[in-house]
C-alpha cells in the first residue's frame, strides 16, 4: 500500500498545505518516511490523516470561487467501530464548510471496505450543504461498498452511479469535473 499515492497531477494548480485556508496548511511532507499505517500495512506518506485508524485523505482540490473540493480517500472507511464519518465531520467537513465549501466529491477508489452503523453524521452534512444548495458526490467507490451505504442508508445523503460514474476523471481538469457533476445532480435532483 505504500506505493499508492494520492493524486497529484493538479498540484500545480493546487495542493492543500498551501492553502492558507485549508485545515493542512502548512504540512510538510518527508516523502521518504512511512509512518502511518492501515492494518500494519504502511501507506504513502503523502495521505493525510484526521484522526481515524484506519481511513486516509487528500483533499486535491479545492474551489473557493465556486464552492467545491475534490477529496481522495485511502484504507477502510469503519463507522462501526472507529466512527471514522464523526472524524471526518468534524475534523475536516465542519472547517470547509466554515470556508464557503457546499459541493463534495468524494473519490474511494482505495477505499477497501465500509462499515456501518447509524447514518446521523451523513444526515448531518447534507443538511449542511442542502441549506446551502450543495450536495455530497461519490466516484470510484466498488459495488461491495455501494451496497453497505444503502444497507446503511447513507445513500440518502451521499449521490453516486450511473452517469456520475466518471472513469475518466484523472484526465479533466477540476473545474471542468465539478461542472459535468453539477449539471449532471442538477438533472437528478431538479434543481
Amino acid at each position: 500500500m505504500h506505493i499508492i499515492e494520492p493524486f497529484y497531477r493538479w498540484e500545480n494548480l493546487y495542493t492543500a498545505e498551501s492553502d492558507e485556508r485549508s485545515p493542512f496548511y502548512g504540512r510538510e511532507y518527508d516523502l521518504n518516511v512511512c509512518r502511518n499505517d492501515i492494518y500494519g500495512y504502511y501507506i504513502h506518506p503523502a495521505w493525510d490523516e484526521f484522526g481515524s485508524e484506519t481511513l486516509y485523505l487528500k483533499i486535491i482540490y479545492t474551489d473557493y470561487k465556486h464552492k467545491f473540493a475534490i477529496i481522495e480517500f485511502i484504507g477502510e472507511w469503519n463507522d462501526a467501530i472507529h466512527n471514522d464519518v464523526s472524524y471526518l465531520k468534524r475534523n475536516l467537513i465542519d472547517y470547509i464548510n466554515r470556508e464557503g465549501i457546499i459541493y463534495y466529491i468524494l473519490i474511494g477508489e482505495n477505499v477497501l471496505n465500509f462499515h456501518g452503523s447509524d447514518d446521523c453524521y451523513y444526515e448531518e452534512w447534507y443538511e449542511d450543504v442542502e441549506d446551502e444548495g450543495g450536495w455530497i458526490c461519490a466516484i470510484g467507490f466498488r459495488e461491495h461498498i455501494i451496497d453497505e451505504w444503502k444497507r446503511f442508508n447513507v445513500d440518502s445523503y451521499i449521490n453516486y452511479g450511473g452517469s456520475l460514474e466518471l472513469t475518466n476523471w484523472r484526465t479533466m481538469h477540476p473545474l471542468k469535473l465539478f461542472q459535468t457533476l453539477k449539471a449532471d445532480l442538477q438533472r437528478r435532483l431538479g434543481a
